[in-house]
């Protein structure tokens, strides 16, 4: 036996309520008040079946969601507003790789340690679960009933085909190349190299041996592809279809939730996040530094032996209509490759939309910075207020209008300007990355801050 002090399920403060009410920030399962006198009483007994079905649901609800990509504020947070609907005295302690959960008094407290792996989002489970847990909370299923449906939902097969993963990187890729402003040649060699991402990322993750060296392995391949190909077709433009092409894997998203967990005060979850986005963005760059040496020889020899083939890409420029295009594209990608439900499209493509165009407009007028900022904010805020109106999970429409305002490429060119010792634009880069990833942070916070506040003012 030991004693865990972390997030209590009676101690008053940001992000975990008090007695009487669930908390206003839980933007990760958005409930209304519950009138005083409704929660369980921590003092029940703790050896009834009931008692034990309700800790066997809270430790594998604390599993499921920590693996389908919830961070640790928001994770505790839920956990803690569960556990005292439920009457069950517990704290709770989340990292990238494990969960620590204590139930019970300080002084007879048991504490489980759940070793989990850092997890991708999945926000059609994200959905079920949020759906899973307003159920019991209202009292609407048993807790033994909702761990069978859990566990339902976890043996369920993938909800989409492979074939589909496959188009949805390519999607996504062409996306990410109009945004990058290439030709139109280009743009076919970006959609080429985010199908290659998609084969050598998937392919890799399957065996245990290769997992971990997924993202270099794919920045070697892609990268040696696209310089080949940058020889032989004399296009110049490697390293942007490498960009396209890559984008998917770039880890911006993990940044800007590691320093979201730093600014609520997760600082162990924050910095074990913070430290694998570092290390994800260096082995790509190891990743597309290699194959950019490898690539370039080969495609010099290539252009030698077959000269015919110099301009045969066309460097016409993209229409003007073609971001526009993309930016619609994009979330229907989002949408698959973050394995959300097909219900859920429209609203993410709302919010993708909302997110870009608010940081575009902003970004032009005041800055780059203030533009994160603010495309930040208008999905945080926004996708907390149709939560509470819906009684939805918000990260299924803030993830994806997160994914397009993430500064992935810019860390990504700090890193390869350092490895080509461009020291002076890299260290600017990487500055530019930080600044830019603490806009989106603070405009995440400021979003669920005046969506509380908002919500306590409501009679």
């Amino acid at each position: 036996m030991c004693a865990l002090r972390r997030t209590t399920t009676t101690t008053t403060g940001p992000g975990t309520g008090n007695d009487d009410t669930f908390p206003d920030d839980l933007v990760s399962l958005d409930v209304p008040p519950v009138p005083a006198g409704t929660l369980g009483s921590p003092s029940e007994p703790t050896d009834t079946p009931e008692f034990a079905a309700a800790r066997r649901f809270i430790l594998q609800l604390a599993r499921q969601l920590h693996q389908h990509g919830t961070p640790a504020h928001r994770l505790e947070a839920t956990l803690a507003v569960l556990a005292r609907r439920l009457g069950v005295r517990a704290e709770f302690f989340s990292t990238p790789t494990s969960i620590m959960v204590g139930i019970g008094d300080l002084e007879q407290q048991r504490v489980h340690l759940l070793r989990v792996e850092p997890g991708e989002p999945n926000l059609g489970h994200l959905a079920q679960l949020g759906e899973i847990v307003r159920q019991v909370m209202d009292g609407e299923i048993t807790p033994a009933e909702g761990l069978r449906r859990i566990e339902v939902m976890d043996a369920a097969p993938p909800a989409y085909p492979r074939w589909l993963v496959l188009s949805a990187f390519v999607l996504a890729s062409a996306a990410i190349a109009c945004f990058l402003e290439v030709r139109l040649g280009d743009l076919v060699v970006a959609s080429l190299l985010g199908l290659v991402t998609a084969v050598t990322a998937l392919t890799a993750s399957r065996w245990e041996s290769t997992r971990p060296v997924t993202e270099p392995l794919a920045a070697f391949v892609v990268s040696a592809l696209a310089f080949a190909l940058d020889g032989l077709l004399g296009t110049r433009t490697g390293y942007a279809t490498s960009l396209a092409g890559l984008a998917i894997l770039l880890p911006g998203l993990t940044f800007t939730v590691a320093l979201t967990e730093l600014s609520t005060r997760h600082l162990a979850s924050g910095t074990a996040r913070l430290s694998g986005a570092i290390v994800t963005f260096l082995g790509l760059g190891f990743g597309l530094a290699l194959g950019a040496k490898a690539g370039g020889a080969a495609g010099d020899a290539l252009g030698h032996l077959v000269p015919a083939m110099q301009g045969a890409l066309s460097r016409s420029p993209l229409p003007d209509w073609t971001e526009w295009a993309a930016l619609l594209v994009a979330p229907l990608a989002f949408t698959i490759l973050l394995s959300a439900r097909r219900q859920d499209a429209p609203l993410i493509v709302i919010a993708c939309a909302a997110a870009y165009v608010t940081s575009k407009l902003a970004g032009a007028a005041v800055g780059e910075e203030l533009g994160a900022f603010l495309g930040a904010f208008v999905v945080s805020a926004g996708s907390n207020v149709l939560a509470r109106a819906r009684r939805r999970v918000a990260m299924v429409t803030q993830v994806p209008g997160l994914l397009i305002l993430v500064p992935g490429s810019i860390g990504f060119r700090s890193v390869t300007s350092l490895l080509g010792q461009e020291v002076e634009i890299g260290i600017q880069t990487g500055f530019r990355v930080a600044i830019v990833g603490i806009s989106l942070a603070a405009g995440i916070l400021a979003g669920n801050v005046v969506t509380r506040a908002a919500n306590r003012r409501r009679p």
